[in-house]
């Protein structure tokens, strides 16, 4: 069942951090599915490394810092995807 959530909370997160995000962004919607995934495990990180990860209650610290991860991850992704992408194309 965490795989499931993982993808769930990734999906989520991506959707998120792409209708936050300035202007169009080109990744498909299983890579950023996939930043969406890695933005929560790095906001869950961030969250323990601070010492807020479990608290009573909904844990907004925790979740506004997984949204802010997905949206550095997802902008950062869809760069790199658009360069590989660019270049795929020239060749």
């Amino acid at each position: 069942m965490g795989w499931l959530w993982a993808i769930i909370v990734g999906f989520v997160l991506g959707l998120l951090a792409k209708a936050i995000l300035p202007g169009k962004q080109h990744s498909p919607l299983w890579l950023t599915t996939i930043f969406g995934i890695i933005g929560a495990i790095v906001g869950n990180a961030i969250a323990g490394w601070l010492g807020i990860a479990q608290t009573r209650g909904i844990d907004w610290g925790r979740h506004a810092l997984q949204l802010v991860a997905a949206i550095v991850i997802v902008f950062l992704g869809d760069m790199v995807y658009m360069s590989l992408r660019g270049n795929r194309q020239r060749a």
